[in-house]
């Protein structure tokens, strides 16, 4: 896969080089970046703007791209017995599925949970968390019902958000517990709902309707993971 950037570009070199096949550039490096590709055997390809648009699907590429290692989901399993996790369901924008997983990197969550879809492009998912997709487990799992009678059946208690819920910051939090959003549109399914432990919601000081999913699960995010 591909992934561009200056940020994401330091990223990766300095944390997961491993995964790196080749680096494409359409701009001189800087010498101490050249240098350390040169040190960890990297291969440098020079491109021409053309072939590095053809390469980002034109996007911003900054003059720096890499050809990585295709992404690995993880398990459910692996992450069942992780004291909080944030679900996502039908949430197909990768730039709002990158920035929650930012967050939950940032804020000490154990892996995010993607529900509803049956792929992910995680070029740009990798991209908009600045690298943070790499180092969160994150598990793609279909059907939203069943993902959440497996982690309930594991003593997760599941946290639906809901614009009818109760204001998240009188809640206190105990145990193993999960943070599910929906998409801005839908919202979460009625089944869905019926089956969380509690519905939560964000109180607005002023009359809106609702955040944005991304900021949204910041906030519940930031909430929840100290009880």
């Amino acid at each position: 896969m591909i992934v561009y950037g200056k940020q994401i570009f330091t990223y990766i070199v300095d944390k997961h080089p491993h995964i790196i096949k080749h680096v494409y550039v359409s701009k001189e490096l800087d010498k101490k970046d050249f240098a350390k590709l040169r040190a960890l055997g990297i291969k440098v390809v020079r491109v021409d703007n053309k072939k590095a648009q053809s390469l980002s699907r034109g996007g911003n590429h900054q003059g720096v791209l890499l050809e990585i290692d295709d992404f690995l989901f993880a398990t459910l399993q692996s992450i069942k017995e992780e004291s909080f996790l944030v679900l996502l369901y039908g949430v197909t924008d990768v730039g709002n599925i990158g920035s929650i997983v930012r967050s939950a990197y940032a804020l000490g969550a154990g892996g995010v949970v993607v529900s509803g879809l049956k792929s992910l492009k995680m070029e740009g998912v990798i991209r908009r968390s600045s690298g943070a997709a790499l180092d969160l487990p994150i598990v793609l799992y279909p059907n939203l019902l069943d993902l959440m009678k497996e982690l309930q059946d594991s003593g997760t208690k599941i946290y639906g958000a809901d614009m009818q819920g109760e204001d998240v910051r009188k809640v206190h939090f105990v145990g193993k517990r999960a943070i599910l959003l929906g998409s801005e549109g839908e919202g979460l399914p009625k089944k869905a709902l019926q089956k969380c432990d509690k519905r939560l919601q964000i109180k607005m000081e002023r009359e809106f309707d609702s955040l944005n999913v991304a900021a949204a699960a910041a906030i519940f995010i930031d909430r929840m993971r100290d009880g």
